[in-house]
């Protein structure tokens, strides 16, 4: 039976934190993160943080946890009080280490942002869930083990016994997020902090995996503080919304009073950034700074109220855009890329000696092609294999059979050195910022370093410049360029990755789920700079992704992929409004809603299930 859900006012809250301030030392001087940050959490209440990329929303939840590194991170003022079943009513910045790590992971959880960062590499993925139930319970090993799998279970991830023994390299991205919030999920714990846990995650397992958090919140009184980009998961999972801008909470309040009266700029202009399912494809979408900008001291300006009408081609106040269809002119030409009968099967191997007793059909016998000036939308469920074919198109995983055409020519024709020059006509954004920028190099000469492999650009004086350019395109102020990797939020790492792509002004980019990591309004953006691209300079994109919204605003044909083929092809109307296959109408059932109809009956369903006490 649930526990009862008793008024708010009754209570006390599970957490409390007051005025929480925490600074970073930078080489440019002290940076304060979070400023003087309030909130209280209830048990059995979710309440989200929302904000852009760098606003204060990770590092409020690690302030809280402390987990930040010292230096250069620090709390200087403030309280967590939280209400321990093992400890009673403790300030959690001050409570002793010894306690805080009998707290992290059994009465507070944390789901993080980067799962490829936080699994440990030398260890399983069943053994890294099962030591935190060896560390926090009186399991025993067979017990542990059996409760992961029932996690993994839980989970939905594939094949939970082998996943067991599986080391994370081993699985896709989407796997590994699902991987942390089983061991998050383990020891049930008071307090679950969920850091964009469903950012990797296709849609139908993001809405199986709000379901489980939403289950372990009723069941078990759990409270959950879900930090996240994606203001239509929030639509349907909070009760209240923290707003955060520059380390600040400047607007707070319930759900619906949130999405359908937005009093901050800051706010409205977030709810007007994400594509909706009504937007008209490669229409220019509006931004933040169309609704607020600042003045020389700091203070924010609310701007003239800018008009977003999704139904229609035309986005006033200096925006136009329209959704005209260009294949017909593009299909004129000859194919860009032409794919036959791809193949990829990864060995199975067991045995002393390391015999192949079976393989995995990664791609499994695809066919399609790629027209100039042309965005392939490519969905499917984590797993189906649409990164491993996006690799395989660029020779980074080797074919088992097939043939890959570009411009005529097979790819798997070609000596190295001919491979490496046509790679300055194609490039890939990765789905990890993190794994794919390296460490030791400043985000300046991770992006001038294909520009000094083609000899692009005349001197470094020049690719310097062209480097500052790609940086604001995206986003980002030329003083980055002397930054590391680690010193980014994750969505900031995926516009350096973007900006990277971009150097070489490719032909052909492939963007496995680049915009996943993004908040909306630099999600609007990089979409906005991508379409302008492809006008300008006719570009090419294979698009993989799991969000299908953007996936119909930004493809001319989306490609339905599932265990290794292409089982539905289409463009994006037909596809939406008369799909062929039962797999693509679950895909498009579980897109999260964010129209007001939409969100006003997700908050009444839980109104009605808290008064009913479930």
């Amino acid at each position: 039976m649930p526990k009862p859900s008793l008024p708010l006012a009754t209570l006390k809250p599970i957490l409390q934190v007051k005025d929480l301030e925490t600074v970073f030392a930078t080489r440019h001087g002290i940076t304060t993160a979070v400023d003087k940050v309030t909130f209280a959490i209830y048990a059995g209440e979710t309440v989200a943080i929302v904000g852009e990329s760098g606003s204060g929303k990770s590092v409020t939840a690690l302030s809280v946890l402390r987990l930040l590194s010292t230096p250069p991170g620090r709390v200087v003022g403030g309280e967590a009080i939280f209400q321990s079943g093992k400890f009673g009513e403790v300030d959690l910045l001050q409570l002793p280490e010894k306690q805080m790590q009998q707290l992290r992971g059994s009465e507070i959880s944390m789901i993080f942002q980067e799962p490829m960062s936080c699994l440990n590499p030398v260890l399983t993925c069943g053994k890294q869930v099962a030591e935190v139930l060896l560390l926090h319970t009186t399991l025993t090993k067979t017990a542990a083990k059996a409760r992961t799998i029932q996690l993994f279970e839980k989970a939905k991830l594939p094949r939970p016994e082998k996943l067991y023994d599986a080391y994370p390299h081993e699985i896709s991205g989407g796997q590994k997020q699902r991987v942390m919030i089983a061991m998050a999920m383990a020891c049930e714990p008071g307090i679950l902090i969920a850091d964009e846990p469903t950012t990797a995650l296709d849609v139908t397992v993001q809405a199986r995996m709000l379901q489980l958090i939403d289950e372990l919140r009723v069941k078990e009184n759990t409270a959950v503080l879900f930090i996240t980009h994606d203001l239509g998961v929030v639509a349907e999972i909070a009760d209240r919304i923290l707003v955060m801008y520059k380390g600040k909470v400047v607007e707070q309040g319930k759900v619906l009073d949130i999405f359908t009266n937005p009093q901050h700029p800051y706010t409205k202009g977030l709810l007007a950034c994400r594509p909706k399912l009504s937007a008209v494809p490669h229409s220019v979408l509006p931004t933040v700074s169309d609704f607020m900008g600042e003045d020389g001291a700091g203070n924010i300006i609310e701007k003239k109220k800018a008009i977003y009408n999704p139904s229609s081609a035309e986005v006033v106040n200096g925006y136009s855009g329209s959704a005209t269809d260009q294949r017909q002119e593009s299909q004129q030409k000859p194919p860009l890329f032409e794919v036959k009968d791809l193949k990829v099967y990864f060995p199975v191997r067991k045995g002393f000696f390391g015999r192949t007793t079976s393989h995995i059909k990664a791609v499994d016998g695809v066919s399609f092609d790629v027209q100039p000036g042309e965005t392939i939308g490519l969905v499917g469920e984590s797993g189906c294999g649409k990164t491993t074919l996006g690799r395989a198109l660029l020779r980074l995983v080797e074919p088992t059979e097939g043939n890959i055409l570009f411009k005529g020519r097979d790819l798997g024709q070609l000596s190295a050195e001919e491979l490496r020059r046509s790679r300055r006509d194609f490039q890939m954004i990765f789905q990890d910022p993190y794994a794919s920028l390296n460490p030791m190099h400043t985000v300046g000469a991770a992006i001038m370093e294909p520009m000094q492999v083609h000899n692009l650009y005349g001197d470094s004086k020049e690719r310097r410049g062209k480097t500052m350019e790609l940086l604001n395109m995206v986003g980002l102020k030329p003083e980055h360029l002397q930054r590391y990797p680690h010193e980014f939020s994750g969505g900031q790492r995926q516009r350096i990755s973007i900006a990277r792509a971009l150097a070489l002004q490719p032909k052909c980019i492939i963007c496995d789920e680049s915009v996943s990591a993004l908040d909306v309004s630099v999600q609007a953006q990089v979409l906005n700079l991508l379409n302008k691209l492809k006008r300008e300079f006719q570009m090419t994109y294979i698009f993989i992704t799991h969000d299908l919204s953007v996936a119909r605003y930004m493809s001319d044909r989306i490609l339905v992929m599932h265990n290794g083929r292409i089982i539905e092809r289409g463009t994006p109307a037909e596809l939406f409004r008369n799909p062929r296959q039962e797999y693509t109408r679950t895909l498009l059932s579980a897109i999260p809603k964010g129209e007001p109809g939409d969100i006003i009956a997700a908050q009444q369903k839980r109104e009605a299930m808290k008064v009913a006490g479930l």
